[in-house]
C-alpha cells in the first residue's frame, strides 16, 4: 500500500514540499489542505494587484488545484482547514470551510506549512470594520474593492510590505499616510539609508510620521473613521491598513504538542523534521537558523520558504537533504528606489559580541559618462578583527539587487573584505563602471580596519 502525505497549508513552502515528494515517490498518496480559497500565490505580489499595477488577482496563481490534480497527482483541497492534528493516531481533522462538515484523516507522513498570521496590535478598535491586512489573497481582494471606493487610509507598520503598498495606494489616487513607532523606516538599515527613503515618500506625496504610535484607531457605527495618536494628534481615515509585521502560525504544532521556539516557531533540525519524527514543518511557521551566527532567528521570506519546502518534501521521500540557515537576504522598492540587504546590521552584530565597523560609499552604477547611471549608496558592515563581511545594504537603482546577491554570496563563504576587493567583476559601460561600487566599498572597509 502507498504511503500517505498529508500537508497543511498550500502556498509557497506547502506546495513545494509536495511537489518535491510526488517528484521523488511517485507512487505516494498526496493530500494538502488549504483553508483559502487559493493555493501555489505569489503573495509578495499583493500591493501590485492592490494598486492596480496587476489587474487580474489569478496572474499570481501559479497552479490552481485542478491543474495540481491533473499534472502532478496532487489533490488538494482549498477551503479546508485542519483543526486537530493526533500525532499518536497519525491523523487529522479538517473541517469543510463551504459545508461546516468535519472529517478525519489519517496519514504516514505530515508536513505542516501553515506560513504566518499578521501581528495584531494591541490598540482600542483595531477590530473595527475598515481595518484591513494583507497577508493573503482574501486579504488583497478586499483592500482593492476598499480602495476603489475611498480615498484616505493609513498605514500602520513601516515596513516592507506597508511601504510597498503605500507606493501602489498612492499611485492609485489615494492619500496616504504612514505610521512608524521607531525613530526610522527599516530601522535595520543604516541611518542615512533609512533618510533616504523617508525622503523619497515625502516627495511622492506620501506622509510619513516615526517615532509615532497609534492610541486608538477611531471609529463611527463600528466602522473605522480616523486614528489617534499617543501624542493627541487625530487624523480621519477611510481605510487603516495594519502592516505590523508577522509571527508563526504555530497554533497546530502547539496543539500537538511539537516543540515550538522563537516567536512561537516550530523547532525543526536540518531535515526540517519536527519534535516528531513523522512530522516535518517548513516556511514562515518555522523556527529559522542564522548562517552567520548559527543561533535562532525568523526572517519569514518568500524564497526561504520554498527552499525549506523542497528539501522538506525530498526527506519526507526519504532523502537527507539540509537547510544550513538564512542571511535573510532582503529586496524591496519604493517609487523609484530600490533598497536591498543581507546579513547583520551594525547593531545586530555588535549585539553578537563582534568589534563591528561599517562603512558606507557612492558610486554610479555605469560608467560616469554613459547615459542614464544612478548612484549605488552601499554599507558594508565588517568584523574589525578578522576582515569577515558580516552585512551589507544598499539603496539606489534596480543593479543594487544584483550586488547585495554578490555580498550575500560572499557572506555565505565566510570572505572577507580583502577577498573581496580582489573578486573579478564584470565591466562594460552601460553596466558597470569599471571599478565597482562593490570594489570600492571593500577597498575602504580595508582601509578602516587599518586605522
Amino acid at each position: 500500500m502507498a504511503e500517505k502525505l498529508i500537508v497543511i497549508g498550500g502556498t509557497a513552502a506547502g506546495l513545494s514540499a509536495a511537489s518535491r515528494a510526488r517528484k521523488e515517490k511517485p507512487d505516494m498518496e498526496i493530500q494538502v489542505f488549504e483553508k483559502s480559497g487559493f493555493v501555489s500565490y505569489g503573495a509578495c505580489g499583493l500591493p501590485y494587484f492592490v494598486g492596480g499595477l496587476i489587474h487580474d488577482i489569478n496572474d499570481l496563481v501559479a497552479i490552481n488545484a485542478e491543474s495540481l490534480k491533473n499534472m502532478r497527482n496532487i489533490s488538494a483541497w482549498i477551503h479546508h482547514e485542519v483543526l486537530l492534528i493526533d500525532p499518536e493516531k497519525k491523523e487529522v481533522s479538517v473541517k469543510n470551510l463551504d459545508t461546516d462538515q468535519v472529517s478525519i484523516h489519517s496519514y504516514d507522513k505530515l508536513v505542516i506549512a501553515t506560513g504566518a498570521v499578521p501581528v495584531v496590535p494591541p490598540i482600542p478598535g483595531i477590530h473595527s470594520d475598515g481595518v484591513y491586512y494583507l497577508r493573503n489573497m482574501e486579504d488583497g481582494i478586499r483592500l482593492k474593492a476598499a480602495a476603489r471606493e475611498h480615498g484616505r487610509v493609513c498605514i500602520i507598520g513601516g515596513g516592507a510590505i506597508g511601504l510597498e503598498a503605500a507606493e501602489e495606494l498612492r499611485n492609485a489616487g489615494l492619500s496616504v499616510s504612514v505610521y512608524e513607532q521607531f525613530p526610522r523606516l527599516l530601522p535595520f538599515l543604516d541611518n542615512a539609508f533609512s533618510q533616504a527613503l523617508e525622503d523619497t515618500l515625502i516627495k511622492h506625496g506620501i506622509n510619513v510620521h516615526t517615532g509615532t504610535q497609534i492610541a486608538e484607531i477611531l471609529s463611527e457605527d463600528g466602522k473605522a473613521s480616523g486614528i489617534r495618536t499617543a501624542f493627541g494628534e487625530i487624523e480621519p481615515s477611510d481605510i487603516i491598513l495594519v502592516s505590523a509585521g508577522v509571527k508563526p502560525a504555530g497554533a497546530l504544532a502547539e496543539q500537538a504538542g511539537l516543540a515550538l521556539g522563537l516567536k512561537g516557531g516550530i523547532i525543526v533540525d536540518d531535515e526540517m523534521r519536527t519534535s516528531h519524527k513523522d512530522i516535518w514543518a517548513c516556511g514562515d511557521c518555522v523556527q529559522m537558523k542564522n548562517r552567520i551566527t548559527g543561533k535562532p532567528a525568523y526572517v519569514p521570506l518568500g524564497t526561504t520558504a520554498n527552499k525549506q519546502g523542497r528539501i522538506a518534501g525530498g526527506n519526507v521521500a526519504g532523502g537527507h537533504d539540509t537547510f544550513k540557515g538564512i542571511l535573510g537576504s532582503m529586496v524591496t522598492k519604493v517609487f523609484e528606489l530600490f533598497i536591498a540587504a543581507t546579513g547583520l546590521s551594525k547593531e545586530q552584530a555588535a549585539g553578537e559580541g563582534y568589534d563591528a565597523i561599517s562603512v558606507s560609499i557612492t558610486k554610479a552604477d555605469r560608467a560616469s559618462y554613459y547615459p542614464g547611471g544612478r548612484d549605488n549608496h552601499i554599507c558594508l558592515i565588517v568584523d574589525k578583527k578578522t576582515g569577515r563581511l558580516l552585512g551589507a545594504q544598499g539603496i539606489g537603482s534596480e543593479s543594487i539587487a544584483g550586488r547585495i546577491n554578490v555580498l550575500a554570496t560572499a557572506i555565505t563563504c565566510g570572505m572577507t573584505v580583502e577577498e573581496i576587493n580582489e573578486l573579478d567583476l564584470v565591466y562594460a559601460p552601460p553596466a558597470a563602471p569599471v571599478y565597482d561600487p562593490i570594489l570600492i566599498a571593500a577597498n575602504q572597509a580595508m582601509k578602516k580596519i587599518t586605522e
